[in-house]
C-alpha cells in the first residue's frame, strides 16, 4: 500500500472551497458551518469523535448541491420539505470509510428537531450531529457580509430561539445562547477560512493511502461532472485514458494511479463556472469564454494548499498549457511542461472529442486522428503523446467507452435520489 502523507481534512477543505467559488454569496459558507458546530459540540462536551465527524460533515455537509441554483436556494431559505440535496450528499460518501459516520450526518442535516420527532426518521436514528449542523447551518445563512457583525447577534439569536423544540433541539438553542455572548465566536465566523481556528490535531483524522486517495478523488469527479448532463461522464475518460497513456510510456505503477487522481481532479476549477455557462449549447460570448478559462487556475491554487500533491496538481491544472506557449494560464512552453502534463492535455483533447454529448455525436476515430494531429502541427499537444495514443486509438477508445458507460451508470443513479 503506497502511503501519502495527506490528510483527510486537507482534501475535504480544498473540495469546500472549490464550492464555494460558485458564487460571492456562498464564500466560506461551509468553513462557516464546520467551524461553529464544532464550537457547539465543544460547548455540549460532546465525545472527539462525534466533534471530529460532525466537523467533517459541516466542512462538505452541501457536496451533494450539484448547481449554482441549488446552493444559492439553501442559502436563500431554509428547505424545511427539501432534502435531495442532503440525501445525495450522503449517498457520494457513504462508501467512503472514513466519511461513513460523517455521511450519515450530511443526510438529515435539514431534518426538524419537531419536538423529538426527529431523532428518527422512518426508523432510522438520526445522529445529533446532524442537529447541530442544522441549527449552525442556519445562523451561518443568516450573517449579512454588509453589517456589523456584532450588530447582527440580536437578531439571529431570537430567531433561532423562537423555533427552539419545532426546528432545533433545545439543548443546542441552549448552547448557541451560550456562546453567542462571546464576540470571537462571531469575528471568527467573519473571518476568512474560519476552520483555520480549529486545532485539528485534537481530532484523529485519518492519514490516507494512495487507494484512498484514488477513491475519494473519484468521488470529487462526480462532484464536478454531475453538476452538468455535458460533462457528466467526463473525468472519467480523462483519467482512465490519462492513466493507460502513463502505462504505455512505462510510468512507475505508483505514478500511473497518481495520473488516474489527476484526471480525476483536472476540472476541480469547474466548479466555480456557473452552470448557464456549462451546458449552453451555442457559441459562448467573449466573457463566457473567459470565465471558462478561468477553470484550470482555479484548479492549481485549490490543489496548491496541499504540498503533498504538487506533481498531481501540475498534471492536473496544465491541461490546458499548449506546448508552443499560447495555452492558458500560464502559458508554459515547450520542455517546461512535463510528461505528465502533455499526456492529461491530449487525454483531455480525445476524451472531448470523442464523447457523445447531449448536442453532437462524439467524433469516430478517422477524424478524431486527423484532429489530434492537426493541433500537434499548430503547436498544440506533444507529437510523441498523440503518435503513442493514434498507435493504440482502438484500445484506448474501448477504454474511454468503457469507463464513460459505468460514469454514466453511477449519474443515472444519483438522478433518481
Amino acid at each position: 500500500m503506497d502511503i501519502i502523507n495527506i490528510s483527510l481534512f486537507a482534501l475535504l477543505k480544498s473540495i469546500s472551497d472549490a464550492q464555494d467559488l460558485i458564487s460571492p454569496l456562498l464564500s466560506n459558507h461551509q468553513q462557516q458551518v464546520a467551524y461553529l458546530s464544532y464550537r457547539l459540540c465543544e460547548k455540549l462536551n460532546m465525545s472527539k469523535n462525534e466533534q471530529r465527524d460532525t466537523f467533517l460533515a459541516g466542512l462538505v455537509h452541501d457536496i451533494g448541491a450539484l448547481s449554482r441554483n441549488e446552493r444559492l436556494e439553501i442559502i436563500e431559505r431554509e428547505p424545511m420539505l427539501v432534502n435531495n440535496h442532503a440525501f445525495i450528499g450522503a449517498k457520494l460518501l457513504q462508501e467512503f470509510e472514513p466519511m461513513k459516520s460523517a455521511a450519515l450526518i450530511i443526510k438529515f442535516h435539514h431534518l426538524a428537531w419537531n419536538d423529538g420527532k426527529g431523532s428518527e426518521f422512518y426508523g432510522e436514528r438520526v445522529p445529533f450531529g446532524s442537529h447541530i449542523i442544522h441549527l449552525a447551518d442556519r445562523v451561518c445563512t443568516m450573517i449579512k457580509p454588509d453589517v456589523n457583525i456584532l450588530s447582527q447577534i440580536p437578531r439571529i439569536a431570537e430567531y433561532i430561539k423562537e423555533r427552539s423544540n419545532t426546528m432545533y433541539v433545545p439543548a443546542i438553542v441552549e448552547a448557541f445562547e451560550e456562546l453567542s455572548v462571546e464576540e470571537y465566536i462571531w469575528f471568527d465566523l467573519k473571518a476568512g477560512y474560519p476552520v483555520n481556528k480549529v486545532d485539528v490535531s485534537n481530532f484523529d483524522i485519518q492519514m490516507l493511502s494512495l487507494d484512498d486517495l484514488l477513491e475519494l478523488t473519484q468521488i470529487f469527479s462526480y462532484i464536478i461532472d454531475f453538476r452538468s448532463r455535458f460533462t457528466a461522464r467526463h473525468s472519467a475518460g480523462v483519467a482512465n485514458i490519462a492513466k493507460q497513456l502513463a502505462i504505455l510510456f512505462d510510468f512507475p505503477a505508483k505514478e500511473c494511479k497518481m495520473m488516474l487522481v489527476a484526471g480525476y481532479l483536472h476540472d476541480l476549477g469547474k466548479l466555480a463556472i456557473d452552470n448557464e455557462i456549462l451546458e449552453k449549447q451555442g457559441k459562448l460570448s467573449d466573457d463566457e469564454f473567459n470565465q471558462v478559462r478561468s477553470h484550470t487556475y482555479y484548479t492549481y491554487q485549490l490543489l496548491d494548499s496541499i504540498p503533498e500533491l504538487q506533481e498531481i496538481k501540475e498534471w492536473a491544472a496544465y491541461h490546458h498549457e499548449r506546448i508552443d506557449g499560447k495555452g492558458y494560464p500560464f502559458h508554459i512552453k515547450g520542455d517546461k511542461l512535463s510528461l505528465g502534463s502533455r499526456i492529461m492535455a491530449v487525454a483531455d483533447v480525445f476524451t472531448a472529442i470523442t464523447e457523445d454529448r447531449p448536442y453532437r455525436k462524439g467524433m469516430d476515430e478517422s477524424h478524431a486522428v486527423k484532429v489530434l494531429n492537426g493541433m500537434v502541427q499548430n503547436g498544440a499537444l506533444a507529437e510523441n503523446v498523440v503518435s503513442v495514443l493514434i498507435d493504440n486509438m482502438q484500445m484506448i477508445n474501448e477504454l474511454r467507452e468503457q469507463s464513460q458507460v459505468e460514469a454514466a451508470r453511477h449519474y443515472e443513479s444519483f438522478l433518481q435520489c
